[in-house]
């Protein structure tokens, strides 16, 4: 059976995998994604992009393991946003999502020594729900640091997902990580049993 490598730090990623029951390790990539951000694009080439390269950096290491790589960025209007590197950037952040939609698009890479050899993309748009201050203040403060790790500054699996009044899309691909187009290809890859 083909070994599967995550070319990722994301435990959200991770714990996607595990409780799918699909057996791989963790290998994080040191690409730099403000660099491949900057050189613009549509959102999509550029989530594509950094998966794409998170993927092939890692795998041209490893001599026979199939190695994913994934990405998500928030589209906003015709702006990019990126994480949030400080809780009151956080807040800003949500401020100004609060009562609007956005975006997220999540990539999906595997390559082989140094090879892509799949690509997927896909798309969710989300609405926030206009929550008072005193609600925004309070997730803020109760998440923490957690905030910062994801684009958006929300983990739908969590308390975040009261920010939301409506969501359009795969749920897995909001997580970052469209598991059912994944796991077909996995099968014919021999990752996972068919």
């Amino acid at each position: 059976m083909t070994v599967l490598v995550l070319a990722s730090a994301s435990t959200a990623r991770a714990r996607l995998l595990a409780d799918a029951g699909i057996p791989f390790r963790q290998v994080t990539s040191d690409i730099d994604e403000a660099a491949l951000k900057r050189e613009g694009g549509p959102a999509p080439d550029i989530a594509l992009g950094l998966a794409a390269a998170k993927a092939a950096q890692v795998s041209a290491g490893e001599t026979n393991a199939l190695v994913l790589g994934a990405d998500q960025v928030l589209l906003y209007g015709d702006r990019l946003l990126s994480k949030a590197q400080t809780p009151a950037e956080a807040l800003e952040q949500l401020r100004e999502l609060r009562g609007r939609s956005h975006t997220l698009i999540s990539a999906l890479c595997l390559a082989q020594r140094g090879t892509v050899l799949w690509k997927h993309v896909e798309q969710a748009r989300l609405w926030m729900r206009p929550f008072s201050d005193a609600i925004l203040q309070t997730y803020v403060a109760g998440e923490g640091s957690r905030i910062l790790a994801s684009v958006g500054c929300y983990q739908l699996e969590g308390p975040g997902i009261q920010l939301f009044e409506r969501i359009e899309g795969d749920f897995f691909a909001v997580l970052g990580l469209p598991l059912l187009p994944l796991l077909a290809e996995l099968r014919r890859h021999g990752v996972v049993a068919s």
